[in-house]
């Protein structure tokens, strides 16, 4: 496992409510935590990591054994309130950072992975990182979400970022775009 780059098809998929939680899941999970640490991220959506659940992990201290550790499971967020511009980045867009604008506070019901009801208002960094978190589970990345002027200057980069694509699936260092979708059915029919 390790943390897909744009413009991996994943990142665009949207994914499927999940409808088992798993020992596989689980450890899926963990792995996650490890990887968003290692890239010294907040936050990890399950579609940066190639899969096509609907279950994303947050840390706001971005260290192991620091802060609080979440799984938010088949997230909704309702009550948008307020409006607040801030920088964002994605590790799936390494280098990348942007000011986007989103609702200050938001209410979030979601699962943890025991099945327990997560229900909460959230503002500031929470607010924000569930906001990014649940767009990549709508395919939706964080500079689709800026206007088209702060959009060029990524232009040079995403363009880079798509010719190291084609290289790597070209050399067969990454499947084949139809193999990546067999995957991702695959992925569904387990637990979706």
């Amino acid at each position: 496992m390790r943390i897909i780059r744009y413009p991996h098809p994943t990142l665009r998929h949207v994914s499927k409510t999940i409808r088992r939680v798993d020992a596989e899941l689980t450890t899926i999970v963990e792995r996650m935590f490890d990887l968003m640490y290692e890239a010294q991220g907040i936050g990890l959506a399950a579609n940066q990591v190639d899969l096509p659940l609907r279950f994303f992990v947050v840390n706001l201290a971005g260290k192991p054994g620091e802060g609080e550790e979440r799984v938010f499971l088949n997230p909704v967020i309702t009550r948008p309130k307020g409006s607040e511009e801030s920088e964002e980045g994605c590790l799936s867009l390494p280098g990348m950072y942007g000011d986007v604008t989103r609702p200050k506070q938001v209410r979030i019901h979601a699962y943890d992975v025991s099945g327990n009801v997560i229900q909460e208002d959230a503002s500031g960094m929470l607010a924000r990182v569930l906001q990014h978190e649940l767009d990549h589970l709508d395919g939706v990345l964080f500079f689709d979400r800026m206007d088209e002027m702060k959009r060029l200057k990524f232009t040079d980069a995403l363009e880079q970022l798509e010719s190291e694509f084609a290289e790597a699936v070209a050399s067969g260092e990454l499947t084949s775009v139809a193999e990546m979708a067999a995957r991702r059915s695959e992925w569904e029919r387990t637990y979706c």
